[in-house]
């Protein structure tokens, strides 16, 4: 899974909602950081952590992931979210301790 295109396709989605101008991601530190520029100054942090759940949700449907997001600040009609696709982490190794996810009853690939 290309988390490229996920995130591609969520800031497509949030530039299409209706109070978002702009949507952009950048890296520092390797956590990603989610800048919103609103449309005006009137659009409040909670309906924003609303849109972006929405706009999570629908690129995320019908794959294995979840996300996080935390308000980090804003400044005017700029508001900083750190946000993140988390993927599942899956076993690599059997521990013969007889798990019902053992990677031993997993179909070949």
């Amino acid at each position: 899974m290309d988390l490229d295109v996920i995130w591609l396709s969520f800031l497509t989605s949030l530039e299409q909602s209706a109070s978002i101008l702009e949507a952009k991601r950048m890296t520092y530190a390797g956590i990603p950081f989610l800048y919103i520029t609103t449309k005006n100054d009137q659009v409040s942090r909670s309906e924003l952590e609303r849109t972006i759940s929405l706009c999570a949700g629908r690129v995320m449907k019908g794959k294995q992931l979840h996300s996080k997001t935390q308000f980090v600040r804003n400044e005017a009609s700029l508001y900083v979210f750190k946000h993140r696709f988390l993927v599942p982490q899956r076993k690599m190794f059997c521990c013969g301790n007889g798990c019902i996810d053992c990677i031993r009853l997993l179909p070949p690939s």
